[in-house]
């Protein structure tokens, strides 16, 4: 059975509103469907097909419970990159000032070690991670609908700059509109191509969880970041820390887990911003609190206080009893 046929076939609004069976359906497709002129076609785009049973497809997709029959790709990075040592992070649309800069520094900091950051282009905690991996790295995005479709779209420039150092993928075709059923199908490849999930901010009944959940059942790693016992959005993070999730505090803690040593402490693997670089060296001057390093700079206490939390996620400064210090 042509698994590119089975693809284009399982996207077909119309082959689950018909009364025959599924098989005589199939059939009926499969006999008028040329394959030759659909991939002829999908490259004229820009677009790859990889299907499940080529050597080329991702061994750790391969072995999940069920695994697509192929993936439609776009970008420009050779597609052994989905095979490479990956890391899944995942969130909340709505997520929080906190959690999308936590997002954004384990995005930079994984792919700086050499990580392959693995997302869904959703808004919130997914684009964060993918903007993140971008400073430093690469990055792979995986879509709930066709593969030339940018969702949301605003995401439409974030998606270039993926495709062009990265790969953006999909189990379906050119043309299939996104729909709800959709991204927990999307959830499943996401969480399959990554030896761990981390979840950064997720309510109660979040996608997120269900990536988790995913990947609990393949036997991957699931991290999660703590957060506020008081905040809605720390929820499912929390409750995935009562279940025995690994607790991330820091991108060292992920590449623990993965099987990567990390650099020594307090040595960024990158070079930091200029507005992170300004903040640790009011810190690396003397102990400060926010409010002095606020001060001390002229920013507000709210850019100050997010740039602090990234400092401590890159292991650049460390905090005690609200005063912070360059890490030793």
């Amino acid at each position: 059975m042509s698994e590119l046929a089975t693809a284009v076939f399982a996207a077909r609004t119309d082959a689950h509103l018909l009364d025959a069976p599924r098989s005589a359906r199939f059939a009926s497709f499969r006999a008028t469907f040329d394959e030759a002129t659909f991939l002829r076609a999908l490259g004229e785009r820009g677009f790859r097909w990889l299907a499940r049973t080529d050597a080329g497809f991702p061994e750790r997709l391969r072995s999940i419970h069920d695994p697509p029959p192929g993936l439609f790709v776009r970008g420009g990075a050779p597609l052994e990159l989905l095979g490479r040592r990956s890391v899944a992070l995942v969130g909340a649309r709505a997520c929080s000032p906190y959690g999308a800069s936590v997002a954004r520094t384990l995005g930079r900091e994984l792919a700086a070690a050499g990580v392959i950051v693995v997302s869904g282009l959703a808004r919130g905690i997914d684009a964060e991670a993918h903007r993140g991996a971008l400073q430093s790295g690469t990055t792979v995005a995986v879509l709930g609908c066709g593969i030339d479709r940018d969702y949301p779209r605003s995401h439409a420039a974030l998606a270039t700059e993926i495709a062009r150092g990265g790969l953006i993928v999909s189990e379906y075709p050119p043309g299939v509109e996104p729909a709800p059923w959709r991204f927990p199908a999307r959830n499943r490849i996401v969480g399959g191509l990554t030896l761990a999930t981390v979840v950064v901010e997720a309510r109660e009944r979040s996608g997120a969880l269900i990536t988790a959940d995913l990947a609990l059942d393949e036997g991957r790693e699931v991290l999660a970041v703590p957060g506020e016992i008081t905040s809605r959005l720390s929820h499912g993070t929390n409750h995935l820390l009562r279940l025995g999730a690994v607790p991330v505090t820091c991108a060292d803690d992920v590449l623990r887990t993965i099987g990567i040593d990390p650099v020594s402490p307090g040595e960024p693997r990158s070079p930091l911003e200029p507005r992170l670089e300004a903040i640790r060296a009011v810190v690396a001057d003397a102990a400060t609190t926010a409010d002095e390093a606020a001060g001390a700079t002229g920013q507000s206490a709210h850019v100050v206080a997010a740039a602090l939390a990234e400092l401590e996620l890159l292991g650049v400064v460390e905090e005690v009893d609200g005063v912070y210090r360059t890490s030793p």
